[in-house]
């Protein structure tokens, strides 16, 4: 893929992309292979059924993003001005949604396991002639398991970064954590064997948790987003800086007086409202073709500028570095 929308994509983002979407169809692989195995091993562990769950529902960020490349790709049009990016934004909030609400219903039905004692039974499997607890087989599964998705959630985070790709950093974020659900559930499985019981449904309820977290987070990020907060980075914990770089460049330009910039995010690309106050009551269609020219190159995320010339600037716009 070489553009989004009509934004071209620099050779550096296009190799990325490639890659992105390799390691999502890695990890659906992967993932599927993963719940399967599992439906044979489950027995009677709350814990083992509830990170089986979390690993159905781990599906939702990979669909979510190879969905949502299908149609942003696709050029603006006059039903669609701006274009198809915030489809980015409505997979992100739909993934969150799913986490949120099925996370807490698994939360509920831990926590009413563990108010009425519910005794998990993990019962044993003949092997070769051999009896062998089915605890063991379940904990050296997970043991096995909890190893690979740290492992490629690096890469999905630092190919998040380059794309500037939310859905992606939430896929990563939850991969590099999920190595917590399986210690949890080998917790749980090894309290049975012990004869204590409520551990079972302790892990259970921090696995639950755990998806409860994820579900909030993606949630209020996508639906920040798509109430046009002001842009932030991937990770949502500053400020995007490109707004007030943006502002100081055109405060560059001899014939600006001063400058702020309005910028949302329209999923992976940047819609940007500069507000230009001009030294002289006379603007020219050349110094405003050349001020757009300078925002657009200035980063391959910038795919629309609308610039206002007026006399005073917006109190919400941003201006300066030191606003963020």
């Amino acid at each position: 893929m070489k553009a989004l929308g009509r934004t071209d994509l620099p050779e550096a983002q296009q190799a990325a992309l490639r890659s992105a979407v390799r390691w999502e169809w890695f990890t659906i692989g992967f993932t599927s292979v993963t719940i399967t195995l599992m439906a044979f091993i489950l027995g009677g562990s709350q814990s083992m059924r509830t990170a089986w769950i979390e690993d159905m529902l781990s599906l939702l960020p990979q669909i979510s993003f190879l969905l949502a490349l299908i149609l942003v790709r696709r050029r603006p049009n006059k039903a669609y001005p701006f274009g198809y990016h915030r489809i980015m934004g409505v997979g992100h909030l739909v993934a969150g949604v799913a986490l949120l609400g099925v996370g807490g219903s698994l939360a509920v039905e831990s926590i009413v396991g563990l108010v009425t004692a519910e005794h998990p039974a993990i019962g044993t499997v003949q092997i070769a002639g051999v009896t062998i607890w089915l605890g063991w087989i379940m904990i050296a599964f997970m043991a096995v398991i909890a190893v690979v998705p740290p492992f490629y959630g690096r890469f999905k985070a630092r190919l998040a970064d380059t794309l500037h790709n939310k859905v992606l950093a939430a896929d990563a974020d939850m991969a590099k954590a999920d190595w917590t659900s399986n210690a949890a559930t080998i917790v749980g499985v090894l309290g049975v064997g012990v004869g204590w019981w409520w551990l079972d449904g302790a892990a259970a309820l921090f696995i639950s948790l755990g998806i409860v977290k994820d579900g909030w987070t993606n949630s209020r990020g996508a639906i920040s987003d798509l109430m046009d907060q002001r842009a932030r980075t991937t990770s949502d914990d500053d400020v995007h800086p490109l707004a007030a770089e943006s502002a100081a460049r055109l405060r560059a330009l001899p014939w600006v007086g001063d400058a702020a910039v309005r910028m949302r995010d329209m999923g992976q690309v940047f819609h940007i409202e500069a507000f230009v106050v001009p030294r002289r009551t006379r603007v020219t269609l050349e110094q405003l073709d050349d001020a757009h020219r300078l925002l657009t190159a200035s980063d391959w995320k910038v795919q629309d500028v609308v610039l206002i010339p007026m006399r005073t600037l917006p109190n919400e716009a941003t201006r300066d570095i030191g606003e963020l």
